[in-house]
């Protein structure tokens, strides 16, 4: 059976080979950053209740892969004006991952452990040795760090986690169908990767389609966008001409807005097992 998709998201959210010894930190470096992360997860009893979890804690139930691989930074690049792209080079052959995962960013000296989803393909990878990550700047200290003293060659470490659950159920395959994204964003400038989904609209018409919405424009919409944007929030109008017993709901964004979009959702008649979400930053 065709199945549909709705996306729908706002900002928050693609190999250097050689010697690993050369490139990359020593196997004791690699110990270490297991150590902290355990330590942090074990550890939290003496934190006080009024401090927020962080990761690591909301995610101690979801499922991670065994495999920790260490990673080099090798591109860096500016999304926007509060969002960096980084490129890693990844050390381990062995390391998978697939498209919509997350990783566990382990930093040498920085005891937090970062949550942040993976912003490139499987295919990438799996060519060229590399992984990409688009991090939003905020106080927190992993996305701290990445903002304010992140370079290139520094060296971190990653592990892929997942609500596996899901993904290998045998009854939520479906063959290909319609994907509509609905992104909102500040103003045009924060709309990551526009330019990569009016490249896949083109390359698949009338199977990939996105209605961009932008909050606080104060500047003029270039023409290439222009038909694609609706200013103003993401509505109930906007969403309940796709209800129907054959599709699926996606919901990427702060806690608030995710809580605020499935509230609405309900509201238009959409069952709770058809929506999906990650709610764990």
């Amino acid at each position: 059976m065709a199945h549909a998709s709705i996306y729908v998201g706002c900002t928050v959210p693609q190999l250097l080979r050689g010697a690993q010894s050369r490139i990359f930190p020593s196997c004791s470096a690699l110990r270490v950053l297991r150590h902290s992360a355990f330590c942090y997860c074990t550890g939290n009893g003496t934190i006080k209740s009024k401090r927020k979890m962080d990761h690591l804690e909301r995610t101690a139930n979801n499922f991670r892969q065994e495999v920790i691989t260490q990673a080099k930074v090798c591109g860096i690049t500016n999304e926007s004006e509060t969002v960096k792209r980084l490129r890693l080079a990844i050390a381990n052959k062995d390391f998978t991952f697939k498209a919509g995962q997350w990783v566990d960013f382990f930093i040498p000296g920085v005891s937090v452990v970062g949550g942040f989803s993976i912003c490139s393909s499987p295919g990438l990878l799996e060519r060229e040795g590399i992984l990409e990550l688009a991090v939003k700047h905020t106080v927190h200290p992993p996305a701290h760090w990445i903002h304010t003293e992140c370079t290139l060659d520094s060296e971190v470490a990653l592990r892929v986690g997942d609500l596996h659950g899901y993904q290998e159920g045998k009854g939520n395959r479906h063959k290909l169908g319609t994907a509509k994204l609905y992104y909102s964003a500040k103003n045009t400038s924060e709309l990551l990767f526009k330019k990569n989904i009016l490249g896949l609209m083109k390359a698949f018409p009338g199977k990939i389609t996105c209605c961009f919405h932008v909050t606080q424009q104060r500047s003029q919409i270039c023409k290439e966008l222009q038909p694609h944007i609706t200013e103003g929030r993401i509505s109930e109008k906007d969403l309940e001409k796709h209800v129907s017993n054959d599709t699926s709901w996606y919901i990427c964004g702060p806690p608030p807005m995710i809580e605020s979009m499935s509230k609405l959702l309900t509201n238009i008649g959409v069952p709770r097992n058809c929506v999906f979400f990650e709610k764990w930053w």
